[in-house]
């Protein structure tokens, strides 16, 4: 009996210490200036699906400056960190990356402008 009541008390200690993840979903906008030769934007992240090792590619938005991309995210984390990236240079090196604060609604717009924190 006391092994099952040491199982038991065991199973519920495991399982009472895991995070409960969220779906967090961000949309990045960032404002780009005027530049020659963009080939490509980019950002780099913290967490899953962003890596700090390739870039997740933004998309122009229409004829203009802007760039964006939309990430979800599976976490029990309030924030992720992230620097952006253009033909694969990070911004504001030697700069501590941007802290990005999840809505508690699951869905977080970020608007950045390259190289400026």
């Amino acid at each position: 009996m006391k092994k099952i009541l040491f199982f038991i008390i065991c199973c519920f200690i495991l399982t009472g210490c895991v995070q409960k993840a969220y779906k967090q979903t961000v949309i990045y906008t960032l404002k780009v200036p005027a530049r020659e030769e963009i080939k490509s934007v980019g950002i780099r992240g913290n967490d899953k699906p962003l890596s700090w090792e390739q870039d997740t590619e933004l998309k122009k938005i229409n004829d203009s400056d802007l760039y964006q991309v939309k990430v979800t995210f599976v976490t029990g984390y309030k924030f992720t960190e992230v620097k952006f990236t253009i033909n694969g240079e990070y911004e504001l090196q030697n700069m501590p990356n941007r802290r990005v604060e999840f809505k508690n609604s699951g869905i977080t717009h970020y608007n950045a402008v390259f190289n400026q924190p």
